[in-house]
């Protein structure tokens, strides 16, 4: 073998080391709407369907199905053309999101077969199957599964397997006929197999020859990557299975995963909630193995039908005891929009611990003491943090800044931060030198000052004045010396140096004004704020 071309037999022993099936949904948006939104779609004798799409203010047709198709309707066809050739046209407005949400669904749904699920844009997943294929009765038989599961429920699919994820989906979306083995058939590919960034670049491979993947694996690399670019060359290496990327699963591995499948398909959410419960009581005794506790887990709901219906938890400290594992799961079932259906059945359940984290044993004090307090908020928090929302129950953690609203951030109860010690307080009977209310941001206000530079005589905010009686500073807060400025309030506040000061007005009323900016070196009229209200 030349040093730089490749060989058939070498690129075949690296293709065996993996193994992955990819599977292309060419008509998702449209099948979405014909499965989600059958009181839009209609009957299926009301004419071909297409979906459009704004494009360089024009609507063109994004997808089609098999009639438009037929009929000799192309994408990016513009949807007055395909109307003049087709009065009885469909028409669906593109949803990106509901796409990408209803892929990833599929994608959730198809981690029964392994764990390494991706998604495979556009409208493609990718597999690895390395592992795997012999609980399914060999590859093929895992890859027809997958297949009719899908297409039993309305997702029109193609399918292949390759030992390489490019190799999969090259072969899934450029069909090649009958092959004398998987190294032929990738060789037989048209160099748009390749996915070059550069649409230009299949045209010029085109114009000098090269017209398959095997037309570029018999020139030497060096030659290519001369004419072509590194990218062509990385492409076929990628392809052929002579330089690997890595797969970027949906999911991360777990450190703990436990499933049970069920011969019979199981229609009771009270009877799966039981085997649930088995299974949070068998991931406790392996967190405790470890010396661990979770603090997240997820549980994937398996529908014969090919739906998933994953639930997350998530706690603040970390947990391995099965009924607290079970009660936060409740609390998610319950807020719940719509119930958990198990419509024909669930074939599959399965519980992962994704974050775990050393969990030593507690020595308690008498009566439960400081430890048995701790957990008792803790649980509280996860449960309000379920039923309200994760970002609705908030907790204070310190800042490490010295700007009045970077001093202090609202995260997330059930998030773990690094503990950090807050200011130290005043001494009892001295006057507060920070207000118990701060805007975000600050309020500007019109300040009458004696001299330019000086304190506050009167100011007016909310259409009202105030006249100053007793006042308090300045106290200065000098800025982020690695804040630069782009023109915006904060970052201004930010850069510039702060002059605060502590009024009182004539009703007895204090606030926190501050004034933007030093007069005369850093801004010519130098602007006032309202920052915070004391008690």
């Amino acid at each position: 073998m030349n040093a730089m071309t490749l060989d058939s037999s070498t690129a075949g022993d690296m293709i065996a080391q993996r193994r992955y099936l990819a599977l292309w949904f060419p008509f998702l948006p449209i099948d979405r709407l014909r499965i989600a939104r059958p009181e839009l779609w209609g009957s299926p004798g009301d004419g071909p369907a297409v979906v459009v799409e704004p494009v360089r203010g024009a609507m063109r047709l994004a997808t089609l199905d098999a009639d438009a198709l037929a009929l000799g309707l192309t994408p990016g066809m513009t949807l007055a053309d395909a109307r003049a050739r087709e009065p009885d046209l469909r028409v669906f407005d593109a949803d990106s999101h509901a796409d990408q949400d209803w892929l990833e669904r599929l994608c959730d749904g198809s981690a029964r077969y392994t764990p390494l699920a991706a998604l495979d844009s556009p409208f493609g997943l990718m597999l690895d199957i390395s592992g795997c294929a012999h609980l399914w009765g060999g590859e093929e038989a895992l890859a027809r599964e997958a297949a009719d599961r899908l297409e039993r429920h309305g997702m029109r699919v193609r399918h292949a397997l390759a030992g390489t994820a490019e190799g999969a989906h090259a072969l899934c979306r450029f069909p090649v006929g009958a092959a004398a083995d998987e190294d032929a058939a990738l060789r037989r590919l048209p160099v748009e197999a390749l996915r070059l960034e550069e649409e230009e670049s299949a045209v010029a491979l085109r114009r000098a020859g090269l017209r398959t993947v095997g037309d570029l694996a018999a020139r030497p690399a060096a030659v290519l990557a001369a004419r072509f670019g590194e990218e062509a060359v990385d492409a076929l290496h990628a392809l052929l299975g002579l330089g690997r990327r890595p797969l970027a699963p949906r999911r991360p591995r777990p450190a703990i995963r436990i499933e049970r499948r069920f011969a019979e398909p199981m229609g009771s959410t009270a009877f799966a909630l039981k085997t649930l419960t088995d299974m949070a009581a068998e991931a406790g005794e392996r967190l405790g193995e470890r010396g661990q506790g979770g603090r997240r887990f997820e549980v994937v709901f398996f529908r014969s039908d090919g739906l998933a219906f994953p639930l997350r938890v998530e706690t603040s400290l970390p947990v391995r005891d099965a009924p607290a594992i079970m009660r936060l799961v409740q609390e998610r079932i319950e807020a719940l929009s719509d119930p958990l259906d198990p419509g024909f059945g669930f074939d599959m359940l399965r519980l992962t611990v994704p974050q775990a984290e050393p969990m030593a044993p507690t020595q308690l004090a008498l009566e439960g003491g400081e430890a048995r307090r701790e957990e008792s908020v803790a649980a509280l928090v996860d449960r309000l943090s379920i039923r309200a929302g994760r970002a609705r129950i908030q907790r204070l953690h310190p800042g490490d800044s010295h700007i009045p609203e970077q001093a202090q951030l609202a995260l997330p109860a059930v998030e773990s931060r690094p503990p950090l010690n807050w200011p130290q307080r005043q001494e009892p009977g001295d006057p507060p030198m920070r207000p118990l209310h701060l805007f975000d941001p600050p309020q500007p206000i019109e300040v009458v000052a004696q001299v330019p530079d000086g304190p506050p005589h009167r100011f007016r905010w909310r259409r009202a004045s105030h006249e100053v009686t007793r006042y308090e500073g300045p106290e200065r807060i000098a800025p982020e010396w690695w804040t630069a400025k782009d023109g915006t309030l904060e970052s201004e506040s930010a850069g510039l140096t702060r002059d605060y000061y502590r009024v009182e007005d004539a009703r007895g009323r204090r606030y926190w004004i501050f004034r933007n900016g030093l007069y005369g070196t850093e801004a010519v009229h130098p602007g006032w704020y309202i920052h915070g209200l004391f008690a």
